[in-house]
């Protein structure tokens, strides 16, 4: 039986938890974690009273830093 594999997609707008992100970006918490404090990564954002988010907004412009600083430019 061939496995089904789950391309994630990054929506227009909204919020994104930390495993969603980390699905598009391919880096462990730890290195995530790292890359918050140093302020390489955006903040995420409050979306109650414990649960945290990322704005799709700031993933988008992160992944296309990054594709960048990998192309040299």
């Amino acid at each position: 039986m061939d496995a089904i594999h789950h391309t994630p997609t990054l929506p227009e707008t909204g919020f994104l938890r930390l495993n969603q992100v980390l699905q598009l970006i391919p880096y462990k918490k730890t290195a995530w974690y790292a890359g918050l404090k140093a302020g390489r990564f955006p903040k995420p954002v409050p979306l109650g009273d414990r649960p945290r988010g990322y704005r799709a907004e700031d993933i988008r412009a992160l992944i296309q830093r990054l594709s960048d600083q990998a192309a040299g430019q």
